[in-house]
């Protein structure tokens, strides 16, 4: 099984190209803390020993655009995919240079609304790419009887879907 979840922060912003069938391909570095113990941190960082891993992440099609357009360096991200290795002969030197990249399968949106935003974000909600790729900082979605779709932050959307039950002070197992 090849399956890789990554949760990190942009090291700069992504780029976003397209191939020679205008398919897009966007590339980006994700800086991933290493689970260290607050003493192993320091005592890494007080020897310039990097305390993260710096995985290259490529991701394809439409939430290649998604991700150019709502990532920025210091934005926060989740990816799930899978590892690809390859190589490739350097023209300089002439050798073997070995490549691990990890291809996402999904993208998500972490931290807030404004760490992530791009230059073309709307903050009316109106673009359909944000919930197309999981954004996960968007408002809450209820149907209107219209049939069409608007946005409320109401606290109070759950109150009347929940009952409280009176504990009589049995263990219930």
């Amino acid at each position: 099984m090849n399956k890789v979840m990554l949760i990190g922060r942009l090291t700069r912003d992504p780029e976003l190209r397209y191939t020679q069938s205008q398919q897009p391909v966007c590339t980006f570095t994700l800086a991933v803390d290493k689970r260290l113990s607050r003493e192993t941190k320091r005592e890494m960082e007080a020897q310039n020993r990097p305390t993260a891993d710096f995985p290259r992440i490529t991701v394809w099609g439409k939430q290649a655009e998604n991700a150019s357009t709502y990532l920025r360096k210091g934005s926060q991200c989740a990816v799930e995919g899978r590892i690809q290795t390859g190589s490739y002969q350097d023209s300089q030197t002439g050798k073997t240079v070995y490549t691990t990249d990890v291809v996402a399968d999904n993208v998500e949106f972490l931290g807030s609304r404004s760490d992530n935003a791009g230059p073309s974000y709307n903050n009316n909600y109106d673009n359909q790419d944000i919930y197309n790729n999981n954004y996960s900082q968007a408002p809450n979605r209820q149907a209107s009887n219209k049939g069409q779709d608007s946005y409320s932050n109401d606290d109070d959307f759950f109150d009347d879907d929940f009952t409280e039950i009176e504990d009589d002070g049995r263990i219930p197992f």
